[in-house]
């Protein structure tokens, strides 16, 4: 098995295993591509599930992969590890990959009618599910988790993870609108249908304030930080309460739950289905 395989090599390393190695790395690319092997998978009961030994495995193609020449010609030169290749793609995967300085590395599940966008990048072990778009500019990271029709806007960072290798991807569910410039970082969870206003950050410390249910929401724990089903979340800023900070009027940035999404939101925030 794989997983037995990534304990050996994280154990032993892969002196007089080069070979055994690399067709390992093959193989385990090639699985994390066909969506047969995820960093992280829902459960029925909704709970999602990390496989923290997926990115141990991936951590060992960093470590234990060879600089090799990736160029094209002489006029487009690149240089990697032979184990983080591109991700070699053919008409039949049917996904929109428009030309102009886009990359998305090996093992990396792209579903059918996602279309990307240049410039963008895909990290390995991310999984972008079908008729979702990445954006100008947008980063997937590596392991992030991307559901069905989800919409990275331009200039979004969707944060990976490699080290430590428990703590959880990224995890954005199905019909997700992330707005330009955002960033969700360290773990966060986002749920099905919310919405992330232009410009708002999440990160493990983040606390989001839900105004329409009057709570705060945070993270504790192993439990993420969870943007909540159909959340409408916008920038927005809190009063800082020192003597120091009353004086200056100082407060700091806080992203706001301002309503849940309605139909209103569904049509300003629905995806074209004539782009794909």
């Amino acid at each position: 098995m794989l997983k037995d395989k990534v304990e050996f090599f994280a154990k032993n390393g892969i002196a007089n295993n080069e070979n055994a190695f690399f067709e390992f790395a093959a193989n385990f690319t090639d699985v994390l591509e066909k969506g047969e092997l995820r960093s992280a998978y829902r459960a029925e009961d909704g709970n999602w599930i990390v496989n923290s030994w997926v990115k141990e495995g991936i951590h060992l193609l960093f470590q234990y992969g060879i600089l090799m020449d990736f160029s094209i010609d002489d006029n487009f030169k690149f240089f990697d590890k032979n184990t983080l290749g591109p991700r070699k793609m053919t008409l039949a995967d049917n996904i929109r990959l428009i030309p102009g300085g886009s990359a998305i590395r090996c093992g990396v599940f792209i579903g059918e009618r996602v279309i990307c966008v240049p410039p963008m990048y895909i990290n390995i072990g991310a999984y972008v599910d079908s008729g979702s778009m990445i954006d100008s500019h947008a980063l997937v990271g590596t392991c992030a988790q991307i559901g069905k029709n989800v919409h990275i806007s331009a200039a979004a960072q969707i944060g990976g993870v490699l080290e430590p290798a428990g703590a959880r991807p990224v995890i954005i569910e199905d019909n997700v609108m992330v707005g330009g410039n955002c960033g969700v970082y360290e773990g966060v969870l986002v749920r099905q249908g919310a919405v992330l206003g232009t410009g708002v950050i999440l990160n493990a410390s983040t606390h989001i304030y839900d105004l329409v249910n009057e709570r705060v929401i945070k993270s504790a724990g192993d439990v993420p930080l969870e943007v909540p089903e159909k959340a409408v979340v916008i920038p927005g800023s809190r009063a800082l309460s020192s003597d120091f900070a009353k004086t200056f009027g100082l407060s700091i940035s806080t992203p706001i739950i301002i309503k849940y999404r309605d139909d209103k939101t569904n049509i300003k925030t629905a995806l074209n289905d004539l782009l794909r």
